[in-house]
């Protein structure tokens, strides 16, 4: 049989203020298109469609109408959720889902449950049999009174445990007369990030190790982390990373789908497809001559911009002009190997005035702007001239006040 697997879809994810919603639709319709013609016989989405808990109403007629059109051209869709979706909600739709053929699951469940699920696919009706392992976190698997006995690295102990024992119940009743497939969403040791991911997801505390998938698993379809991969482990495991790049971050990753062609008691099969329609994410660095230089050839990028020149008021703007799909900006920290030796000591600042303390301070922070040094004085003559209209009152004079 053939499946597809991603995961990681993040609809509705906002970068620096673009809403990416058309371009994430853009790649569902191309993920529709390879599965279609690969006649895969099973889509599995492992966790992470939408970017929020609260995923907005236009993102989700975009998750639901894709699930939709899978199911539409004959392929069984299963779908669990991971730590950015709304689980509960999940769980509330899955009977909904169940009556169009779409298997939802939002949170762990035991294998009568809903934890296992079996199907028979394709023309031949060769069994399939699923585990699904929606997100867990430390709070869901330890319990309340645990908490209180356990310090951190019992915790982190105790999480990899539970889950090693879900895992071992999941799976319990593979065997070889059918293709067995766990579907989960976890941090796996061994696991590069792809960049974008919830640090405090993808930590140590909430890994678990590779060796907790038995070797009786035809493939483990993993989400979580964006970048595509393969785990070592006693099957074979993969990351099918996110279809979008979703954070400069991850603009070195290659968007796409696994296919995995995979039968009773054979090793899968995997073959990345790459997806291609959303927008490139890129960095690019200059001063802002060489990036009017490069401007002709960013195309429809988003961009992060480093900037290689002093920081100056209006700097911006003129990048901008320049690059309109600039969506960072930032000046360059100064190299401290090849800044220059004859900057003033902090020693040295004794005696100084207060408009020459803030010139040094500038010329230390990379910003060469004369007129940010004007302003500052102008206003400290303001505050000045402000201070002495105080002193010849009647009220008290500020202790200190320039």
């Amino acid at each position: 049989m053939r499946l597809l697997h991603t995961a990681d879809w993040h609809l509705g994810k906002v970068l620096k203020g673009v809403a990416r919603l058309d371009e994430q639709r853009a790649v569902l319709d191309e993920m529709v298109e390879v599965a279609a013609r690969e006649q895969v016989d099973a889509v599995l989405v492992a966790g992470d469609v939408f970017e929020s808990a609260a995923p907005a109403p236009d993102a989700q007629e975009l998750a639901w109408a894709t699930l939709l059109r899978l199911r539409a051209l004959g392929i069984e869709v299963v779908v669990i959720a991971g730590n950015h979706d709304p689980a509960e909600a999940f769980q509330a739709l899955r009977p909904v889902f169940h009556g169009a053929g779409v298997i939802v699951l939002g949170r762990a469940a035991r294998p009568g449950d809903g934890g296992v699920v079996e199907l028979q696919v394709g023309a031949a009706r060769q069994p399939l049999r699923l585990a699904l392992l929606p997100f867990v976190t430390q709070r869901g698997v330890v319990k309340a009174e645990q908490l209180l006995e356990l310090d951190g690295a019992q915790m982190v102990q105790h999480y990899r445990d539970r889950l090693r024992q879900v895992l071992a119940a999941l799976t319990a009743s593979f065997s070889a007369d059918a293709v067995n497939v766990v579907v989960a969403h976890a941090m796996v040791t061994g696991g590069r990030l792809g960049g974008g991911e919830r640090d405090a997801h993808t930590i140590f505390d909430y890994a678990v190790d590779a060796t907790a998938f038995p070797s009786s698993a035809s493939y483990v379809a993993l989400g979580h982390l964006h970048r595509q991969q393969q785990i070592p482990g006693p099957c074979p495991i993969w990351y099918p990373g996110s279809p979008v790049c979703i954070d400069f971050g991850e603009e070195a990753n290659r968007p796409g789908v696994l296919v995995i062609d995979v039968a009773p008691g054979r090793p899968a099969q995997v073959r990345p497809v790459a997806l291609t329609r959303a927008r490139r994410l890129r960095t690019v660095t200059g001063t802002v001559a060489e990036l009017r230089e490069l401007a002709d050839g960013v195309g429809d990028d988003l961009l992060r911009v480093v900037v290689t020149e002093p920081a100056r008021a209006g700097m911006v703007d003129d990048v901008r002009a320049v690059l309109p799909n600039a969506l960072d900006i930032r000046v360059a920290a100064p190299d401290p190997v090849t800044m220059s030796t004859s900057a003033v000591p902090a020693a040295s600042r004794l005696g100084r005035s207060a408009v020459e303390q803030f010139a040094l301070f500038m010329a230390e922070q990379n910003v060469a702007d004369p007129r940010i040094e004007a302003l500052f004085a102008a206003l400290l003559d303001t505050a000045a001239s402000d201070g002495a209209g105080d002193r010849a009152g009647s009220g008290p004079t500020l202790p200190g006040r320039v």
